[in-house]
């Protein structure tokens, strides 16, 4: 069999995985990742565990992996705008790439797939998801208190208080995938409301990156990733993410904004209760 033979034999392989459900999922969310920041984690991971039942700890491990390619499109367009403040990323990822290894051992530790981890990780799930909710409803008015505050932090503690906020997200994206994105960003807007907007989310965007990638490998060892599964979503979310970039500044963040934390706040209250 010549090149062409095998190229086409390996399309169609790889076509033969794709579940045309996870795509159109892999789809939405992408799209809203694209236009809004946020819904990696926030929307995918409930998605696969009270729609589709996928174990929690499985969708937790496929959605970081799913959050770390689909973000780096987002990434890739920040840097090549120069939206980045590398500073602020760096200063994230000191704390969130061990706090995220350190949890990823301990998940390892204590049996990783068992019954109680798997309880213990919905109930982070739901409350993060709460979290998430709640930073997209007071956003805006955390961005005017920001930028109204008349003496600003010292460096030195804005620097620190950065790392603390890293660990705080390496530990919570470990266990749920969530936070990443809109509490990620709320807290970079208190910190630093000196940086425009659209460094603060690349900036955000940026860190998201490493940091899914590395509790995504984590997880992947524990056995907790669905690989069909992945490849399924990622065929969705990569033209979504593009195409929900390119509408992102036609549709008004505050019409978005809303709705996106009222779906987060209904599903976080289903994990919970």
């Amino acid at each position: 069999m010549d090149d062409s033979g095998q190229r086409t034999v390996s399309v169609l392989g790889w076509l033969t995985h794709i579940d045309p459900v996870y795509l159109l999922s892999g789809l939405g969310v992408g799209f809203l990742v694209g236009m809004t920041g946020v819904g990696g984690g926030s929307l995918m991971t409930p998605l696969l565990v009270l729609l589709f039942g996928v174990h929690s700890q499985t969708a937790v491990g496929t959605d970081l992996l799913f959050a770390a390619v689909t973000k780096s499109v987002g990434t890739s367009v920040h840097g090549f705008s120069r939206t980045i403040d590398w500073a602020v990323v760096r200063r994230l990822a000191s704390g969130s790439v061990p706090a995220s290894a350190g949890t990823l051992l301990w998940l390892h530790s204590h049996g990783g797939l068992g019954p109680d981890i798997s309880r213990m990780m919905a109930y982070v799930l739901g409350s993060a998801l709460l979290l998430t909710a709640g930073s997209l409803f007071f956003r805006p008015w955390l961005h005017r208190i920001a930028g109204t505050r008349r003496k600003p932090l010292p460096p030195g503690l804005v620097a620190l208080l950065t790392v603390l906020f890293g660990i705080c997200l390496g530990m919570l994206v470990s266990l749920s995938s969530v936070g990443a994105g809109a509490i990620g960003v709320t807290v970079l807007i208190a910190l630093y409301p000196e940086l425009p907007m659209v460094r603060i989310v690349g900036s955000d965007v940026a860190h998201a990156v490493p940091l899914t990638l590395i509790a995504g490998l984590g997880h992947w060892m524990l056995g907790a990733v669905d690989t069909n599964l992945l490849l399924s979503l990622l065929t969705g979310s990569l033209p979504g993410v593009i195409v929900g970039a390119l509408l992102s500044s036609r549709i008004p963040a505050d019409i978005l904004r809303p709705v996106l934390g009222c779906i987060l706040t209904v599903v976080g209250l289903r994990l919970l209760f």
